[in-house]
């Protein structure tokens, strides 16, 4: 299969924004089908081995090869005309709970890696929220462990600091622990010419034995 990277840049010429996660999703899984056909692709797959109730965002086999895709899509609001399709993203916020979601998406994969031979797995974020891939001002911050700017490393385990409340941990309180080691390189997606949060972009690691 070609490089994803490849994949999103062709992506972003027919589609460069999207109205949801699940919008992106599709898209991502149609242009996939396009350009190989003859490959199985589905949506929302539960493998089974990786936990009772979690789904692979995007599967694919080709030849003798599975990959599993995993999506996020966080936006700032904006409001915005496009190809004559109207677009209102909402201000999602709360990074810090988008930051540690991706890096359990990384965990996840790195599980169905391990499971299914001949497989890989890519982790994907994609935003027009600078907060992502820019690192903080502040240094001690309660999710310092899961910031994901640019040029950071994510490796070994990965936690709330203290002062995180149990609101902003609830259902998240457990700590995150890597296999790999991740440098973190931030990619250009789409630039609207007359918008707010105007620059998209996104994050992908490729997850592999």
């Amino acid at each position: 299969m070609a490089p994803i990277e490849k994949i999103m840049k062709d992506l972003a010429d027919k589609r460069p924004l999207f109205h949801s996660e699940a919008d992106f999703q599709h898209a991502l899984a149609w242009e996939i089908h396009t350009r190989y056909p003859s490959a199985t692709v589905r949506l929302e797959v539960r493998p089974g081995r990786i936990g009772k109730r979690e789904y692979i965002d995007i599967w694919i086999k080709n030849e003798d090869k599975i990959y599993a895709i995993e999506l996020k899509y966080k936006t700032r609001k904006i409001d915005v005309k496009y190809d004559a399709e109207k677009f209102h993203l909402l201000n999602q916020g709360a990074q810090d709970i988008g930051r540690y979601d991706f890096i359990k998406d990384i965990i996840r994969l790195e599980g169905f890696v391990d499971t299914y031979p001949k497989s890989i797995g890519y982790a994907i974020i994609l935003t027009n929220d600078d907060g992502y891939w820019k690192a903080a001002r502040r240094l001690a911050t309660v999710d310092a462990d899961f910031r994901i700017h640019e040029g950071r490393t994510l490796e070994r385990k990965l936690k709330w600091s203290r002062d995180a409340s149990k609101g902003t941990m609830k259902g998240r309180e457990e700590p995150l622990g890597l296999k790999g080691v991740y440098s973190l390189r931030w990619l250009d997606y789409y630039k609207l010419p007359d918008a707010g949060p105007n620059q998209f972009r996104y994050l992908l690691l490729k997850i592999q034995r």
